[in-house]
């Protein structure tokens, strides 16, 4: 066989589908630019490309397991104009003509709009549809941070993690963890506006960016064994790169040695390999799309 990896041969078998979208930041507003000024972003046409997505899932011939939302399902200057429980609900209401599970996860427009204890009861929330691995209690994950795993086809399993476990958004400013990830990013980003990566040499120490606590890495590598040992082909699900970029997790300390993980799927835009260990596919943003995704 001299296929490339990623490739299908004439003989390969499609086993199953899935559906990946991201970045739909949803806000009723004309259109505007980017926080760099050099995209535009198309507010309200994002929730029409969303609903041609849905058209197009729930007419394929035969239907994908479930659609990944990579988070920033709303943008952030809902929160200015107090609509973004509004936003969100109409959002919502659009994927609800899904004939699919979705499973969602939390970018930075997220904690822009809400905070943590907020999202932890919303419908954002899709822990419900975890899977329980009996007789193993070490790969259920705290709820002290937000991820899980399913099995969307035997020998496949997806895990969403909480790229915003370490984080100044969305926490209450006079907790205890608000501070320990405030001094974490001033201690590498010294920048007046921490959104800056002006100067850094990590660049992803920005306010917009956040990271895993030990506590989840612990729990990643205990889902990464059990999948391991059985053999289980592993994708990681993720609104932010797990490698060095300007949207890139703050630590990623990789947790288990070896080459487990078959895919990684994150919403910013750019391709790279992950440690050399598996493909990293990212998606493209919805709302800088106008005539098409």
């Amino acid at each position: 066989m001299d296929d490339k990896p990623g490739t299908l041969s004439e003989n390969s078998e499609l086993l199953f589908s899935f559906g990946v979208i991201a970045d739909i930041q949803y806000a009723d507003l004309e259109d505007g630019y980017n926080f760099q000024g050099n995209r535009r972003r198309y507010y309200r046409h994002s929730l029409l490309h969303l609903r041609g997505a849905i058209e197009h899932w729930n007419t394929e011939g035969r239907l994908p397991c479930c659609v990944l939302q990579l988070g920033d399902i709303i943008d952030g200057y809902n929160a200015q104009y107090k609509a973004s429980e509004k936003s969100l609900e109409l959002v919502m209401n659009t994927f609800q003509m899904l004939k699919v599970p979705v499973h969602h996860t939390w970018g930075n427009h997220e904690f822009y709009n809400f905070s943590r204890n907020y999202l932890m009861n919303s419908k954002l929330n899709t822990k419900f549809l975890e899977d329980q691995i009996v007789h193993h209690p070490e790969t259920v994950p705290s709820e002290d941070y937000y991820a899980y795993h399913f099995v969307p086809f035997p020998h496949f399993r997806f895990i969403l993690l909480d790229a915003y476990d370490l984080s100044v958004l969305g926490v209450d400013q006079s907790s205890p963890k608000y501070q320990q990830c405030l001094k974490i990013l001033r201690e590498h980003n010294p920048n007046s506006e921490l959104n800056s990566p002006q100067g850094l040499s990590e660049p992803q120490f920005v306010q917009f960016n956040g990271g895993f606590s030990q506590e989840q890495l612990n729990w990643l590598n205990e889902v990464l064994t059990f999948s391991d040992t059985n053999q289980e082909k592993v994708v990681i699900v993720s609104p932010k790169f797990l490698y060095a970029t300007c949207s890139f997790i703050w630590h990623l300390r990789f947790v288990h040695g070896t080459a487990l993980v078959l895919h990684t799927v994150s919403s910013v835009q750019g391709h790279s390999p992950f440690l050399n260990l598996c493909f990293h596919h990212s998606t493209q943003t919805l709302l800088s799309c106008f005539n098409h995704v």
